[in-house]
């Protein structure tokens, strides 16, 4: 539909044990339901009516799902299946256990609760109501490592085009970024010192554990979690700073109504690696990583 966004919103909700239950039953099914529909006798299939007349009573009473998702369960094997994909492969196979739902007749947000057909009740835990004014769509359960998220689809209205009043220039040079217009000029000092402490740090302690027959600091557990720990600490520093900065410059230009323009930064990372000085390389490569966003 032209003129409209699809979103999902992510809906924590509580692990109940009958829930986990029907997910387990959901995924034999579903993966029942993708070996029938490319099997020889049903290849021949062209319409959903002729795939419920051939699985819904089964997906029924053999798995014990309820009416709605027996539905649900078809459609979405239907969606995973090749059968009209001409390079066939293996045949598909389901492995984590997730869940279609009709809004409605699936399942339903109520009262600080989502309630799924057949009986199950799950207590919302976590929601960004941001978009609670638009109308819930299809949705899939997900259970995974001890987690239950539900995620909704939503159909919001396109934005109009904004056409801008300026625009806000950015120049990210090694030392600081400079970002503003023919009046506005502003600095923001770089984190590329301070990443590049922890990673010097990494870096001698492993030249500080590897002989010449094996490196010792990746058979030696505690050794190699310090080193980790350095390196996750410099990656930490580089995001927070570009997180921080970036929101500067995006509020300055929401605020002043201006678009901004930034460099290229296409092929900088792999043009960087080719500088000979080894110090002065990594502090740039590390600053381009930050620049990326990565």
């Amino acid at each position: 539909m032209r003129g409209v966004l699809t979103l999902s919103i992510g809906v924590r909700v509580s692990p109940e044990p009958g829930a986990i239950e029907l997910l387990r039953r959901y995924n034999v099914a579903l993966n029942y339901a993708i070996n029938r529909i490319l099997s020889l006798d049903l290849l021949d299939l062209r319409s959903i009516g002729r795939v419920h007349n051939a699985l819904y009573r089964e997906l029924r009473e053999w798995f014990d799902l309820p009416s709605r998702v027996a539905i649900d369960c078809y459609r979405d094997a239907l969606a995973k299946a090749w059968r009209n994909n001409p390079r066939k492969g293996r045949r598909p196979r389901v492995k984590k256990l997730s869940m279609l739902l009709h809004q409605g007749s699936g399942y339903r947000v109520k009262e600080g609760y989502v309630e799924i057909i057949g009986g199950v009740k799950l207590k919302i835990i976590g929601w960004n109501r941001r978009y609670n004014s638009y109308e819930n769509g299809e949705a899939r359960l997900v259970y995974r490592e001890g987690k239950m998220m539900l995620w909704i689809s939503k159909k919001i209205p396109k934005l109009q085009p904004h056409q801008p009043r300026d625009a806000i220039a950015v120049d990210i040079n090694e030392r600081k970024i400079v970002y503003g217009d023919h009046v506005i000029n502003k600095e923001s000092d770089r984190g590329i010192d301070r990443g590049y402490r922890w990673k010097k740090l990494a870096e001698d302690l492993q030249k500080k554990y590897s002989f010449t027959r094996y490196p010792a600091w990746r058979r030696r557990k505690a050794i190699l979690n310090r080193i980790r720990s350095y390196h996750r600490k410099a990656r930490d520093i580089l995001e927070d700073w570009a997180r921080k900065t970036s929101l500067e410059i995006v509020m300055m230009a929401k605020k002043l109504r201006y678009a901004v323009a930034r460099e290229d930064l296409k092929g900088l990372i792999n043009s960087l690696r080719k500088i000979k000085n080894k110090d002065h390389r990594m502090r740039l490569i590390i600053m381009g990583y930050a620049r990326l966003g990565r």
